[in-house]
C-alpha cells in the first residue's frame, strides 16, 4: 500500500457533518466527505458519478494546528432573495448560524493503490475546478499537494514520520485521528453519494503522536 499526503491549510475551513437549514457546524478535524468532494473537484468528477474508489482509501489526520472553532451570524433576503432558477422569493430574511475552523493546519493522509494515489497527486497539481475547504468562500492559504507527499509506506508511518517546512515546533506531541473499524468514535461522513446526499458512519480511534519537528529541534 502507499500514503497519498496534503496540506489542508486556510484562514478559515468548515467540514460540517450535521448541518441542519440555519444551522451550520463544522467538525475540529477534515471529514471524510469533504476530503472526498475535494479530491472529486480536482478531478472535475461530477456530483453524480460514483466515489467508490475514493470512499475506499483509508484516511487519517494529523492535527499540528488546532485553530479555534469561530461563529458567524448570517442574513439574507432582507427585501428578498435570487432562488437558483433566477425568480425572487419576497419572504422575511433568512437568518443562520455558521461556524467554522480559524487558523487551523491539518496533514491529511489517504492509504490505497499507488496508481490511483498518483492520479490524485496528479489533479490536486492542476485541478480542474476550484479547491475549497467546506464553503467556496473558504480558499486554501497554501498548496494542498505535497511535491514529495506520494509515499511508498503505511498510512500511519507516512502521517507520524512527515515533516515540512515552517511546520509547528512548539508542541511536544500532535493529536491523529485515523480509520479503525473498531474505533471508540463514530462520525458519519462515509460518503455513499454526492447526488443524492447519502453517508454512513465510519469508526475512527484518536491518540497522540511524537511531532516530528519538535524531535528535530530537541
Amino acid at each position: 500500500m502507499a500514503t497519498l499526503l496534503m496540506r489542508i491549510s486556510a484562514p478559515m475551513q468548515s467540514w460540517g457533518t450535521q448541518s441542519h437549514f440555519s444551522h451550520r457546524d463544522t467538525g475540529s478535524e477534515p471529514s471524510k466527505s469533504g476530503i472526498v468532494g475535494l479530491l472529486c473537484a480536482a478531478l472535475g468528477r461530477p456530483r453524480h458519478q460514483s466515489v467508490a474508489d475514493l470512499r475506499a482509501l483509508k484516511m487519517g489526520v494529523r492535527v499540528d494546528r488546532p485553530g479555534s472553532i469561530m461563529r458567524d451570524f448570517h442574513t439574507a433576503g432582507i427585501d428578498g432573495y435570487y432562488k437558483v432558477s433566477g425568480s425572487i422569493e419576497r419572504k422575511n430574511a433568512i437568518m443562520s448560524e455558521r461556524y467554522y475552523l480559524a487558523d487551523a493546519v491539518f496533514l491529511v493522509g489517504l492509504e490505497g493503490e499507488a496508481r490511483l494515489l498518483e492520479r490524485l497527486q496528479a489533479a490536486l497539481q492542476q485541478p480542474r475546478w476550484f479547491l475549497f475547504f467546506g464553503r467556496k468562500a473558504f480558499l486554501p492559504a497554501e498548496r494542498v499537494w505535497l511535491p514529495d507527499g506520494l509515499k511508498d509506506a503505511e498510512l500511519f508511518e507516512a502521517l507520524v514520520e512527515y515533516r515540512y517546512p515552517g511546520m509547528n515546533e512548539s508542541s511536544e506531541r500532535l493529536q491523529l485521528l485515523i480509520e479503525d473499524d473498531s474505533g471508540p468514535e463514530a462520525r458519519n461522513d462515509q460518503p455513499i453519494s454526492f447526488k443524492p446526499r447519502r453517508f454512513i458512519p465510519r469508526r475512527l480511534k484518536r491518540e497522540w503522536v511524537c511531532n516530528p519537528a519538535y524531535q528535530l529541534e530537541a
